[in-house]
């Protein structure tokens, strides 16, 4: 797609999108938490559930009636977006759509064999329209479009679906009694999206579509690897408030021990081969012209470290000991380090300045998160571990340098660096460490398998 489109119409796309996404987050505030929390903890008393459900789905659609108010308003008021005319309109069908999805009921249920089923047939069904309707730079309306239709065939089945576990009614629900973490955990998610959405938005107002096309493609990677911890970070969500409610601390600090161990084992090797294959990763993945993405990529890969260890205390520790307002702090200290950073670099530095601001962002959250952590439940920063695991894939890292700088062709060099990193990290952890998640991961796939 990025070929096809050139980076020039890639970065309208997303410069629209990020304008879309900022909206979405007001139409949602705190309604995946509330409602994933809510669930969870009213998913066996079926008249519960359906009371929890509807108060929480009824607070989501007022908020995004009101949210769809303003965004026309913003449309009618800001002239340099009517361009874009059609994009915004598939974007308002994105707003009322995304709100349908109703995510945070499943989860709440914990029903991830459907998630994970939907999700691949309907991404598949995208990957393949994308394939047979995207022929030249001038479709990339119909790439949005395509992009929010996915999200509408998700709702759609989603909804229908949901009918299996509740009943839809606007009678007996409680909502004086979400309305609070729902705004709290809103200002929250509002904070964080200063140096994840908005920052996009800004750099396409400061500087061109170009820059938010390396930017934005610089992330895309990112965002996949993370994709992966963050699953595991869901799932975890339910049992950690269950343990809480117990009173069980000491299992709940061992959970959030396995969770930090976990992250490190992948996030770890992961921002290295990346780092060290940058330039080739980009050239493969959006071909020649995207050579001014390879720097925010260097820049934003330690964010898997920084920004999945924060996921481990904020999702997994805060939320389930409902310290919301720790949960506003974190937040409001990144969005005030954003902004002022934003101020000084993303003008001069543009896509690259725009890297820095998050990092940094995310970083001085994590400090404050991890001092708050260690004050609450007496939970330190796990030094030792952490750097055990850098010290481990040192050699890894070099290798993988020479080998990449001795093969010219991107396709095998990625092939060759890929294949060591595999073995490297498989025979490490298995033989060597003897890793006790991944064991029984592997022992569970060839269960599945026999099966």
């Amino acid at each position: 797609v990025s070929r096809v489109l050139g980076v020039e119409n890639i970065g309208i796309c997303n410069f629209v999108d990020s304008i879309i996404q900022y909206f979405i987050m007001f139409s949602m505030l705190g309604t995946v938490t509330v409602g994933i929390r809510a669930i969870a903890q009213n998913r066996d008393n079926q008249q519960a559930l359906d009371k929890a459900f509807n108060s929480v789905f009824l607070i989501n659609t007022i908020s995004t009636v009101i949210v769809l108010i303003a965004f026309i308003l913003f449309y009618l008021l800001t002239p340099t977006v009517h361009t874009y005319f059609y994009l915004m309109v598939f974007g308002a069908f994105k707003i009322v759509f995304n709100y349908l999805q109703i995510e945070w009921f499943y989860k709440g249920i914990e029903d991830f064999k459907y998630i994970t089923l939907r999700t691949l047939l309907v991404k598949l069904a995208y990957v393949f329209s994308i394939f047979l309707f995207i022929r030249d730079c001038s479709d990339y309306p119909l790439y949005y479009l395509l992009s929010v239709l996915m999200i509408v065939v998700n709702a759609l089945i989603n909804v229908k679906h949901a009918k299996e576990y509740v009943h839809f009614s606007t009678r007996n629900i409680e909502i004086r009694k979400y309305l609070r973490p729902f705004f709290i955990l809103g200002i929250d998610l509002f904070c964080g999206a200063i140096y994840t959405t908005l920052n996009v938005a800004y750099l396409g107002f400061v500087t061109n579509a170009e820059q938010v096309g390396y930017y934005t493609t610089a992330t895309k990677l990112y965002y996949i690897c993370l994709s992966l911890y963050t699953a595991f970070t869901g799932v975890m969500i339910p049992r950690m408030s269950s343990l809480c409610a117990n009173g069980e601390m000491d299992k709940f600090k061992a959970m959030l021990s396995k969770s930090y161990r976990v992250l490190f084992m992948f996030s770890v090797p992961a921002v290295i081969y990346v780092i060290l294959n940058a330039n080739n990763i980009i050239r493969l993945i959006a071909g020649k012209g995207y050579e001014g993405a390879v720097n925010p990529l260097i820049i934003i890969m330690p964010l898997m470290c920084i920004l999945g260890y924060k996921q481990v205390i904020i999702l997994q520790g805060f939320l389930p000991l409902n310290k919301n307002n720790a949960i506003l702090a974190n937040s409001a200290i990144g969005a005030a380090v954003s902004v002022m950073l934003s101020l000084l670099l993303v003008p001069r530095f543009q896509a690259v300045g725009t890297a820095w601001v998050w990092l940094f962002a995310e970083f001085s959250g994590l400090l404050l998160s991890q001092f708050l952590i260690n004050k609450y439940i007496g939970f330190k920063f796990p030094i030792a571990p952490f750097c055990k695991n850098i010290v481990f894939y040192i050699p890894m890292g070099a290798l993988l340098y020479i080998i990449s700088r001795l093969i010219e062709n991107v396709w095998i060099s990625l092939f060759a660096t890929s294949s060591f990193f595999i073995l490297y990290w498989g025979f490490l952890n298995i033989v060597i460490l003897k890793e006790q998640f991944v064991l029984k991961l592997i022992r569970s796939i060839i269960n599945k398998i026999h099966k």
